[in-house]
């Protein structure tokens, strides 16, 4: 609204308060912050990496069923865990049934995993 002198009247808006805004559950569940919450049910592509290699295209180009790529790891070191790229954990490959699974076995510490998210 305008008053007589030309000037508008400014109202403060007040907005909740959300950083200590958290939801309390029974029993054995966590206390989860609403921040969070909303994020819990987001798909990200998780990838678990053998090893790598470099290969000279020529030599790509004549791969063929049996071929063996040799890789930069040993068969006994642990395996990769990659969540949107970025490494978490490293662990073993495990079979069940028919399927392979991945029994994690170190997770990468989360300083080490704050940093690897700003390269």
């Amino acid at each position: 609204m305008e008053k007589e002198t030309g000037k508008m009247e400014v109202q403060n808006v007040e907005f909740q308060n959300l950083e200590n805004t958290q939801t309390e559950r029974t029993g054995d569940e966590k206390v989860v912050n609403n921040r969070l919450e909303i994020l819990l049910d987001v798909l990200l592509p998780v990838s678990i990496e053998l090893g790598r290699t470099t290969m000279f295209i020529k030599d790509i180009l004549e791969l063929d069923r049996g071929s063996i790529i040799e890789l930069d790891k040993l068969a006994s070191e642990p395996v990769d865990v990659l969540v949107n790229g970025k490494k978490i954990a490293e662990g073993e490959v495990v079979v069940i049934d028919k399927h392979f699974g991945i029994r994690i076995t170190n997770l990468v510490a989360v300083d080490e995993r704050i940093k690897n998210l700003k390269k």
